[in-house]
């Protein structure tokens, strides 16, 4: 199978250094593994992550599961496709953290010629728990004629 995306621009140094002036960069995100199948990152925990609250902001964890899961996605897109885009997304949250590092993996549940629905789950890396589940729906789209 041909995808849209080669294999020079389907590795976490590409990807790193593409994101540097988009959000997952501001956000210090960093990918440790770039599949067809599914990817991996996280950030360690800075000031900017957080809520007034003095915790994690819910969209911190939700921008590095966004992001996972996005890039995810267009790795596995085939050639004949021109790109995706997010039709749905749900988060649920267990645990928070003021220190440390956040780490994601996404995983694919359903890799369809229209759509495809993504996995992420994100962790605290050094206590291992759980901090949230997160599910999306990425419409593959098509190009005009």
């Amino acid at each position: 199978m041909t995808y849209l995306i080669p294999d020079e621009a389907a590795t976490p140094e590409f990807i790193n250094k593409r994101n540097t002036d988009t959000l997952p960069g501001h956000l210090g995100i960093t990918l440790t593994d770039v599949r067809r199948d599914g990817t991996a990152g996280g950030f360690a925990i800075a000031a900017h992550h957080m809520a007034p609250n003095g915790y994690l902001h819910a969209g911190s964890l939700v921008t590095l599961a966004d992001s996972l899961c996005g890039i995810a996605c267009s790795a596995s897109l085939p050639s004949k496709a021109a790109g995706f885009t997010t039709i749905e997304l749900k988060s649920n949250f267990f645990s928070t953290a003021t220190e440390g590092h956040v780490d994601g993996v996404a995983t694919p549940v359903h890799l369809g010629g229209t759509t495809q629905v993504w996995d992420c789950e994100v962790t605290h890396r050094e206590t291992g728990k759980r901090m949230a589940m997160f599910r999306c729906t990425q419409m593959v789209l098509s190009p005009r004629t």
